[in-house]
């Protein structure tokens, strides 16, 4: 019997790191197999952004239909543009034994726990609200206006701290991935995905 994969969401404010520490987790050797899901957005792909490996990226007219369709687990507008999960492709991952994450903000986290509530959510923060600044400066992508917007996010986004499970701080981006990589490991060692895995060691061992 495959053991059903775990679901994780993980949520920071903008240039807080998480994507970068979800990618170094995917790098890791894993007993389990993992992937990032990969959303649909109307926003404009980014420098060195591919379709369908970063982002769905589709038209907001696209976009509006498969919220009629009822496609999605969550969406959300985010400084302008829609931002969504597709239901189907996250149960059918899920149901293979993969893990999954989510990186999506707070708004999606709400939504996504209201379906599944086994749901694992962390979230990732900067070390300081100066550090926050620093990378998103650091970029080099944005307009003055946008990095104001991002930190007024960041703010909305650090006050709802209070509704994840895990709470990682990126000050240090190795010890950061090391803490992630603990929160993965804590799901699957759980009695109920243990058992599954491993029902015909337990059958032998009381036999």
């Amino acid at each position: 019997m495959t053991t059903k994969g775990n679901l994780f969401i993980l949520s920071a404010p903008s240039g807080a790191g998480k994507s970068s520490l979800i990618s170094a987790l995917l790098k890791q050797t894993s007993a389990r197999p993992m992937q990032v899901s990969v959303s649909h957005t109307t926003r404009d792909p980014r420098p060195g952004e591919v379709d369908g490996q970063h982002y769905h990226f589709v038209s907001e007219e696209q976009f509006k239909g498969a919220i009629a369709d009822k496609h999605f687990y969550e969406y959300a507008a985010v400084f302008g543009n829609f931002y969504g999960t597709s239901e189907i492709a996250i149960d059918q991952q899920l149901a293979q034994g993969i893990d999954v994450f989510l990186d999506i903000d707070w708004q999606g986290a709400q939504q996504v726990r209201i379906k599944k509530p086994d749901v694992t959510t962390i979230f990732i923060s900067p070390p300081s609200k100066q550090a926050l600044e620093e990378r998103l400066r650091g970029r080099g992508q944005d307009s003055e206006e946008v990095i104001q917007a991002r930190m007024a996010q960041a703010k909305a986004e650090c006050s709802h701290y209070q509704e994840f499970d895990y709470i990682i701080i990126n000050d240090d981006f190795q010890q950061a991935l090391t803490d992630l990589t603990t929160v993965v490991n804590n799901q699957r060692l759980k009695r109920s995905q243990q058992v599954c895995q491993h029902q015909g060691l337990f059958a032998e061992l009381l036999a």
